[in-house]
């Protein structure tokens, strides 16, 4: 890709942006109602997140908006500081802090996380996502577009949400919904082949439009009609005074409140986090296995922040379902995502009455497919055939994710992955060969690992404790790199505590062999230094 020509590839960013667009409306929507928030501030922070954010980031195919992550915090933090004008301060706060954690690396910290983690969570999402709009697309809309915990702001839970839809489907929303999803999948497992046409028109618009067309035919219908519960509902402003009186704007004489700065920075670390979390993720689905500059991700999250802040919006992040549906979609360069911030700021001026004649279940017809292509059954074959090392945190993640919330269930996830370590640390720490006895000695080989470290002082201790007496060991160190300071104590304490069980120690290393056990100590000093 060319960076210093960003129009080279808009004949894939635009019809991608669109895609992104009708996917981020509702979404948007969704995402402020589930926050307690007014409507306006999750278009605001979509629009921020797609054109400032976009515009600042180094990562081409990743998304940026109001994060479903971030609701129960937002929804928390209104009540608790008394007003959303107190809030919009400390979305403001949270941004710089976010700009100190990009001055000082802090993206760093995006890297530690395990790729089983990572494939666990955009499974999870996956799944989440289905689950989520499967009650949307049978025109059943209690819950909120957005909302992806597992306990819903509506007081049910992702499994009731579902089971009460099937209690009160909605004929019109449901047969147009199948329509679209039929349309989505013959676009693009038949058309999208067959012409250029069908890759520069996508199937969501031609849904979308379908379902805009089916709402205005059907009107008035008592069976088949769409009601406007359960269509797309963007705040539509009289004139223009009206619509610049939807900007909100923060308190700053309420920056003495600590309560403030505290919640900043509770938006600065899960919104960072779940940044680092998503770029990770971004980048793996990304078909060109770009890699996204983590610090300056960060400094383009704290801006967007800043500025979504004293304008009225949401808290942003990358997120992962935008980004993914722009990525299924053909995105190739960050136009893209500044292309869907553009729209959204068009159409809220231009076209909100178009809008809210949507349907919500054409909507979750396109989302249904952004989850299929995330949590295809394929995946789960292929991460069980790498073991339970990597099968393990995978499963953790999705369940987690599904039966709690994305942070939650990343962080269950993380934290088996630390366990898995420490057991493959444990196993991995040494190698013991037992050979045949000579001299009524046993002779017994051990080779420790390229890095060991206080990780594997049990099974070490373990092993040379249990040890026969009458033992010939020879301790091969040649391929150690390191050897953590508690490990050179242990075998220390082993070299003298060996005579008394009669086992002699021949230290092979780069350096020969040594089987003096002064020499033996001198060894392990020598090396304590230098590590």
């Amino acid at each position: 890709m060319n960076s210093s020509n960003p129009f080279k590839n808009f004949k894939a960013d635009i019809p991608a942006s669109i895609v992104v667009f009708f996917v981020a409306i509702p979404l948007c929507l969704g995402i402020a109602l589930a926050s307690g928030a007014p409507l306006f501030s999750g278009l605001i922070a979509g629009i921020v997140g797609g054109i400032v954010v976009g515009a600042m980031s180094g990562s081409q195919v990743g998304v940026s908006g109001p994060a479903a992550g971030l609701a129960a915090i937002v929804l928390t933090a209104i009540g608790a500081l008394g007003s959303f004008e107190n809030f919009l301060l400390a979305v403001v706060l949270g941004g710089v802090i976010q700009l100190v954690f990009g001055f000082l690396k802090g993206g760093i910290i995006g890297y530690y996380f395990p790729s089983s983690v990572i494939k666990g969570m955009l499974t999870g999402i996956g799944i989440i996502i289905i689950l989520k709009q499967i009650p949307h697309f049978f025109g059943y809309d209690a819950d909120p577009e957005g909302d992806f915990a597992f306990l819903q702001v509506d007081g049910g839970n992702t499994f009731s949400g579902i089971v009460n839809a099937f209690n009160a489907i909605s004929p019109g929303a449901t047969l147009i919904a199948v329509i679209g999803l039929g349309i989505l999948i013959l676009w693009s497992n038949v058309l999208s082949n067959k012409g250029k046409i069908f890759k520069l028109v996508q199937g969501p618009l031609v849904t979308v439009a379908g379902g805009i067309i089916y709402f205005l035919v059907t009107q008035g219908n008592e069976t088949w009609g769409i009601s406007s519960e359960h269509l797309v509902n963007v705040p539509v402003p009289e004139d223009a005074s009206s619509f610049f009186g939807q900007f909100s704007f923060p308190n700053f004489g309420a920056i003495s409140n600590p309560q403030i700065w505290i919640t900043g920075f509770t938006i600065a670390l899960v919104a960072s986090l779940e940044t680092l979390l998503c770029v990770e993720a971004t980048d793996k689905l990304d078909p060109r296995k770009r890699v996204t500059p983590t610090n300056r991700e960060l400094l383009a999250q704290g801006t967007g922040n800043i500025i979504s802040g004293l304008i009225g919006g949401l808290p942003i992040t990358q997120v992962i379902v935008r980004s993914s549906a722009n990525i299924q979609s053909g995105g190739k360069t960050k136009m893209s995502a500044i292309i869907h911030g553009l729209l959204l700021l068009i159409s809220i001026i231009l076209i909100p009455k178009l809008l809210n004649k949507i349907p919500l279940s054409v909507l979750a017809a396109i989302l249904l497919i952004v989850g299929y292509k995330l949590a295809k059954p394929a995946l789960f074959k292929s991460m069980y055939k790498l073991g339970w090392k990597q099968f393990v945190p995978f499963v953790v993640t999705v369940l987690g994710i599904i039966f709690t919330d994305l942070l939650i269930g990343i962080g269950l996830g993380l934290a088996v992955g630390v366990v898995v370590i420490l057991i493959k640390s444990f196993q991995n720490s040494h190698f013991l060969h037992i050979e045949d006895k000579s001299d009524g000695k046993h002779n017994i080989k051990m080779t420790l690992a390229e890095e060991v470290t206080f990780f594997n002082k049990g099974a070490i201790l373990t092993e040379l404790d249990n040890l026969p007496r009458d033992t010939f060991l020879e301790l091969d160190v040649r391929k150690t790199r390191y050897l953590d300071n508690d490990i050179i104590e242990i075998l220390e304490d082993f070299s003298l505590k060996a005579r008394n069980r009669n086992i002699d120690i021949q230290l092979i290393s780069e350096r020969g062999n040594i089987e003096n056990p002064e020499s033996f100590i001198e060894f392990f000093k020598l090396r304590a230094k230098s590590a």
